[in-house]
């Protein structure tokens, strides 16, 4: 199990258990993956990187998504402060989404090494599926 440091945080160093490893529900590794966790969330933030992009223009850049799906994609991100949006009063449709700090240092850092290796190993993922 992973001991427990303070409130909602717990140290990476495995305690191992008669041969098995457990992990508690507040793990770094758990809070990482749940920013991946629904399909189109790493598509849509992997879009961003491009730049503020209205959601129109995400729509057509992203092939496959739905309206809807990019709505709570964004919205989702957007709660979990990786992505911003900033409205133009003038018009409805023109509101642009960005990435944050953080949202970019996510997308840059390990989900762009997640999309390398699957690149890398794509022959590999291929055969087991």
């Amino acid at each position: 199990m992973f001991l427990p440091i303070g409130r909602n945080t717990c140290d990476t160093s495995p305690v191992i258990e008669e041969n098995c490893e457990t992990f508690v529900s507040d793990c770094h590794v758990r809070a990482a993956v749940e920013l991946i966790s629904h399909a189109w969330d790493p598509v849509v933030l992997s879009a961003l990187r491009l730049g503020p992009t209205r959601r129109a223009d995400l729509l057509h850049r992203i092939a496959g998504v739905s309206d809807k799906v990019l709505t709570e994609s964004l919205r989702r991100l957007s709660s979990r402060g990786l992505v911003t949006k900033t409205a133009n009063d003038a018009r409805r449709d023109s509101a642009v989404y960005e990435l944050t700090v953080l949202g970019a240092s996510f997308a840059s850092g390990p989900l762009a090494h997640m999309a390398e290796w699957a690149a890398e190993n794509q022959a590999e993922l291929s055969a087991t599926s």
